[in-house]
C-alpha cells in the first residue's frame, strides 16, 4: 500500500513535468520564432522539481507526497503564467522558488527539535512586533501599503515572516494553557500586530493574522463566548477602520460597484472580472489572453490571468487543489501525537486556507480586495519563502507522526 501511494505521487509528478515542458515549448514557439530560452527555462524547472522530490523523499520517509505534488503544481502554473508575461519576472521567481524549497527543507529539519521554538517564544514575539514597528519609520511604500523594507536594492515584506512566527507563538501559548489570564500576552501580541498592520495599510496581513488567531483559539479552547467576543471585536475594528481610513472606504466602495469608478480606483477589479469572463469555460489559450490590461497581473490578480488563458474550469481546479491541501493538512493535524504539533499543523493549514480564500474572493468580487498573494502562484519572494516555510512545518509534523498518519490514511492498515 505504501509503495502504491508513492507510485501514484510519482505519476502525478511526471504529469506536472509533461505540463511544464509542453507549456514552455508552446511559449518558445510563439509567433513562429523559436525562443530557446523558454524551452531551457522549462527544462530547468522540471529538473528542479525532480531533484527536490527525490531529495526530500530520500531524506524523509513519511513526508506527505501529495502536499508536495500540489505545491509543485501550483508553483509550476505560476511560473508558466509569469514567463508568458515576462521572462525576467519568471527568472527571479524561479530563484525564489528554489530558495523556498531550501526554506521548506530547513523547517522540516528544525521540526525534529520542536522544543527549540518553544524556548524562543519570547524572541519570536518581541522580534515580530519590533519588525512591524520599524516599518513605520523606515518602511517603503508599495501599492499603497507601507510594508516593505529595502536593503541594497532587494526588498522583502516582514509581515510574511511574522505570519510564520505567529503560528509558533499561538501553538506555544495555547498548548500551555486554555485560561484567559494565562494567554493575555498572546492577546496583546495579536492586537498590537493587527493595529500596526492596519496603520501601515497592510490590510491583507491584518486579516490573516487576526483570522488565524481567532480560529486557532477556538479549536484549542472550544470557548464559544470568547470566540464570539473576538469576532465582535473584529467587526468593531473593521467598522472603525472604515470610518477612520480613506483607503478602507475606497476598497469597500470599489467592491460594491467597481464600474462606477472604472477609469480610476475600480479599473483593476473591473479588468479582472472581464478577463475571467473573456476566458470562458476553457480559456483563450496560453499566450492568447491580454493579462497586461490588468494591474498587478503577476501578483494579486494572477488568478484572473489563469482563468482568462486556461478557462474558468482551470480556475475551479486551482481552488480544488487548495481544498485537497487543506484536507491533507487537517488530517495531519488530527493525527498528531501531541497538542503542540496538532496546533502547529492546524495553524499552518488555517493560514494558507485564509490567504487563498481572501485573495481569490477579492479577485472575483466576493469580498473586498486586499493586497495579498495567491500562495505558491503569485510573484513574490517573501510570500513564496514564507508559504514554503509553512509547508515545511506541516510536513515536519507529518513526518514525526508518519506511521500513525499513514495507517489512518489507508483505512487503518499497517504499512
Amino acid at each position: 500500500m505504501n509503495r502504491l501511494r508513492h507510485i501514484k505521487a510519482a505519476d502525478l509528478l511526471f504529469l506536472i513535468v509533461i505540463f511544464d515542458i509542453a507549456a514552455f515549448t508552446l511559449i518558445g514557439f510563439k509567433d513562429q520564432i523559436i525562443n530557446t530560452a523558454a524551452i531551457v527555462f522549462g527544462a530547468l524547472l522540471s529538473l528542479l522539481l525532480l531533484f527536490v522530490y527525490s531529495v526530500v523523499c530520500l531524506l524523509f520517509r513519511h513526508i506527505d507526497r501529495f502536499i508536495l505534488i500540489i505545491v509543485f503544481l501550483l508553483a509550476s502554473l505560476g511560473l508558466v503564467i509569469q514567463y508568458r508575461i515576462g521572462a525576467n519576472i519568471a527568472e527571479k521567481q524561479l530563484i525564489m522558488t528554489g530558495s523556498g524549497f531550501l526554506a521548506m527543507i530547513l523547517c522540516i529539519l528544525l521540526m525534529r527539535i520542536p522544543r527549540l521554538f518553544r524556548r524562543l517564544n519570547w524572541l519570536l514575539l518581541s522580534g515580530s512586533v519590533a519588525l512591524l514597528a520599524v516599518l513605520i519609520f523606515i518602511g517603503d511604500e508599495q501599492y499603497g501599503a507601507k510594508n516593505w523594507i529595502v536593503i541594497g536594492g532587494y526588498s522583502f515584506q516582514p509581515s510574511e515572516f511574522v505570519k510564520v512566527a505567529l503560528v509558533f507563538i499561538l501553538a506555544n501559548y495555547l498548548t500551555e494553557s486554555r485560561r484567559l489570564k494565562d494567554i493575555r500576552p498572546l492577546i496583546g501580541f495579536v492586537l498590537t500586530t493587527v493595529a500596526l498592520l492596519v496603520f501601515e495599510r497592510d490590510l491583507g496581513a491584518a486579516v490573516l493574522i487576526f483570522g488565524t488567531a481567532l480560529i486557532l483559539f477556538y479549536v484549542a479552547t472550544g470557548n464559544k463566548f470568547l470566540t464570539l467576543t473576538g469576532m465582535g471585536a473584529g467587526a468593531v475594528g473593521a467598522a472603525l477602520s472604515y470610518l477612520l481610513f480613506d483607503h478602507v472606504k475606497a476598497r469597500v466602495s470599489v467592491w460594491k460597484n467597481p464600474w462606477a469608478t472604472y477609469s480610476t480606483s475600480g479599473y483593476q477589479i473591473a479588468q479582472g472580472l472581464m478577463a475571467i469572463a473573456s476566458g470562458g469555460l476553457w480559456g483563450a489559450g496560453l499566450t492568447l489572453g491580454s493579462p497586461k490590461l490588468i494591474p498587478a497581473y503577476h501578483t494579486d490578480f494572477i488568478f484572473a490571468v489563469i482563468c482568462e488563458e486556461f478557462g474558468i474550469i482551470a480556475g475551479l481546479c486551482v481552488i480544488a487543489f487548495y481544498l485537497v491541501l487543506i484536507v491533507r493538512g487537517a488530517l495531519i493535524s488530527l493525527h498528531s501525537s501531541d497538542r503542540y504539533s496538532m496546533l502547529l499543523a492546524f495553524g499552518c493549514t488555517v493560514m494558507l486556507t485564509l490567504q487563498s480564500f481572501v485573495i481569490i474572493g477579492g479577485v472575483i468580487k466576493l469580498i473586498p480586495l486586499t493586497g495579498i498573494t495567491l500562495p505558491f502562484v503569485s510573484y513574490g519572494g517573501s510570500s513564496m519563502i514564507s508559504c514554503m516555510m509553512l509547508i515545511g512545518i506541516l510536513e515536519g509534523v507529518a513526518i514525526h507522526n508518519g506511521e500513525v498518519l499513514e495507517m489512518a490514511m489507508n483505512g487503518g492498515t499497517a504499512l
